[in-house]
């Protein structure tokens, strides 16, 4: 299925958390002088405007990076990820936001590499455009990224991170998004490999982080997994009131990063005040 456009949710919560967790990523992975790659197996279109267009229609940004963007009191892993989003609004009003691939081309280096994904015949366009100054070091394929891994895993370096977020509308993207986990890590094992998933109802979704913990722990590969929730979800209503991050071969710093981080942005982000109904849960696993 192809009907899903990440613009309708442009940074929201689950954006936060996402891109918060690449940028600490990416950073760990710049100590480092030997070049790396980024692949995002879901690119979408790289760049949104919050100000028109599919993002005003939900407005979800309103409970995501809008709450942060004005405050003076962020935690050094919130600055980092709200300093990534400010070059692409330079008059100070938040009116654009970055996806995942352009977050991470501008924290590249000039000898770091991005390979992108998209699938969908029109994200895939604008994809492209946006990266049409990326020269050889942003690459954008047409296609499906869980099957292109094949190719580019290990990377001539062997060093790389992995961004995988489907979008979740079928049973059979989470089925495969471990197929491909699983086979990334047989063909690829010291690599960094970041999922994303949704906090749903669906025995599916349920059922994800603990299938990738067993991928990881049959590997004997450190995994870290975190959660943020927004809201508490009563029973028959539909929604996602939180996401998680599940992180194979993390850096030994984002455990204490994201344990001094998470509690912040649950009070920041709850629908509710004072963060009721909010929570977060943070889990890892070391070698």
């Amino acid at each position: 299925m192809l009907s899903y456009r990440h613009a309708f949710h442009a940074g929201n919560h689950a954006d936060v958390l996402k891109h918060l967790v690449l940028v600490q990523l990416i950073e760990h992975l710049k100590q480092k002088d030997k070049p790396f790659w980024v692949i995002d197996t879901h690119a979408g279109a790289g760049l949104y405007a919050l100000d028109a267009g599919h993002a005003t229609k939900l407005a979800e940004h309103e409970g995501g990076i809008s709450r942060l963007w004005g405050r003076d009191d962020l935690p050094p892993a919130v600055a980092a990820y709200v300093d990534a989003v400010r070059p692409l609004n330079p008059k100070g009003t938040l009116t654009a936001y970055p996806g995942s691939p352009w977050i991470a081309w501008k924290l590249l280096r000039p000898e770091d590499r991005l390979r992108l994904f998209e699938l969908h015949p029109n994200d895939v366009k604008v994809l492209a455009d946006n990266f049409r100054d990326g020269g050889r070091q942003a690459t954008v394929t047409h296609g499906d990224g869980l099957a292109g891994l094949k190719a580019l895993l290990p990377p001539p370096s062997r060093r790389a991170l992995t961004l995988i977020d489907p979008s979740y509308e079928t049973a059979a993207d989470y089925r495969n998004v471990a197929k491909a986990l699983a086979e990334a890590l047989q063909r690829f094992a010291t690599g960094t490999y970041a999922v994303w998933y949704p906090i749903l109802a669906k025995p599916e979704a349920k059922a994800l982080p603990e299938k990738l913990k067993a991928l990881a722990n049959a590997a004997g590969k450190p995994w870290l997994d975190a959660t943020l929730s927004v809201r508490r979800q009563p029973a028959g209503v539909f929604g996602m009131p939180g996401s998680g991050m599940f992180v194979i071969n993390p850096p030994w710093t984002l455990e204490k990063t994201l344990r001094e981080t998470l509690p912040w942005l649950e009070q920041a982000l709850a629908e509710a005040p004072g963060g009721r109904g909010a929570g977060h849960t943070l889990a890892a696993q070391a070698e």
